[in-house]
């Protein structure tokens, strides 16, 4: 029998976002299910192994090379041929597939997630993966507790895993009222074990302020490559490039695949922050089109201000 549900408080507002504090080390899971053995699964996995959080770790990825390198590096102790499989006798099971799949994974684990398997995932949206959740299974969905890691990297696949990626980040953790508050313990005690810092936050306030501080950036930075890339001489611009090029279109060199879900699932939040990026651009256009230096100088030194006093969560 799933265990009764205990309804909380879910903050709405972008501000909203509540640190936890700081619960027991949790016993050790007796197998991860990993589904998606990618930078962010294959890191949590190698986390949990080194943290001493688990005894065996089965993945599955859709491209059995994947997991087959999975396998020699160490970072799963079992390949499974099918998501379902490895889900099949795990207590822990991540799902680190793109968004755009997981009504996909939800649907075919189903039948093997239990009201005792915590069910997590590391995706960058999590309104849409809610829903997609509920859809899929049904009252066994108080068992997932989606989670949004503030880690990562312009990398991808297998290869760029290790074990530290998420020692000292930030994890929001996006419960809702159907959520199993037992669930929701076991996860923040394994991300707190990782060294994480784990903040609670309603789905939609969490895309409202990752549209701004994280979706925008990307989709600025792409369509400023994409500028680029539109001129003649590009390669010859691109030659010239330094430092500063180097460190505004780092996050252009991200998985496209992965990207395009995260932008299209979170699109209504994403273009109204867009809408404001728009507003400050044209502003400054204005400035420099009547040659309002005073006027220049002050709204970059507004900027130049906010950026210095800007420190990382992780940092304080």
């Amino acid at each position: 029998m799933v265990e009764p549900r205990q309804k909380f408080s879910l903050f709405t507002g972008v501000s909203g976002a509540a640190s936890t504090p700081i619960t027991p080390r949790p016993q050790a899971f007796e197998q991860l299910g990993v589904i998606g053995c990618g930078l962010m699964g294959g890191s949590l996995a190698l986390a949990m192994k080194r943290a001493g959080l688990v005894r065996r770790v089965v993945g599955y990825s859709k491209s059995p090379s994947t997991t087959q390198r999975a396998l020699q590096m160490g970072v799963i102790d079992v390949e499974a041929p099918s998501a379902l499989l490895a889900v099949s006798g795990a207590d822990v099971v991540v799902i680190a597939v793109p968004v755009g799949a997981m009504g996909a994974t939800f649907k075919s684990i189903r039948h093997l997630v239990s009201d005792k398997t915590l069910l997590i995932d590391v995706g960058s949206t999590k309104q849409d993966v809610v829903l997609a959740a509920k859809a899929a299974l049904g009252r066994n969905a108080s068992t997932f507790v989606p989670c949004h890691p503030i880690a990562g990297s312009e990398m991808s696949g297998v290869e760029s895993a290790r074990a530290d990626l998420y020692a000292g980040k930030q994890v929001i953790l996006t419960p809702t009222e159907e959520t199993s508050v037992a669930h929701l313990e076991r996860a923040r005690s394994l991300w707190q074990a990782l060294g994480c810092q784990v903040s609670l936050m309603s789905p939609k306030a969490h895309d409202d302020a990752y549209a701004a501080v994280s979706h925008l950036p990307h989709l600025i930075a792409f369509a400023y490559m994409q500028g680029l890339l539109g001129q003649a001489e590009h390669a010859a611009l691109l030659g010239l490039a330094g430092s500063g090029f180097a460190d505004f279109t780092r996050i252009a060199a991200s998985e496209p695949k992965l990207w395009r879900d995260v932008l299209l699932a979170n699109k209504t939040a994403l273009l109204e922050q867009s809408r404001h990026f728009q507003r400050a651009l044209h502003q400054l256009e204005v400035l420099l089109n009547t040659d309002n230096g005073a006027e220049l100088q002050k709204t970059i030194a507004q900027a130049s201000a906010a950026r210095s006093a800007w420190k990382p969560q992780n940092s304080k």
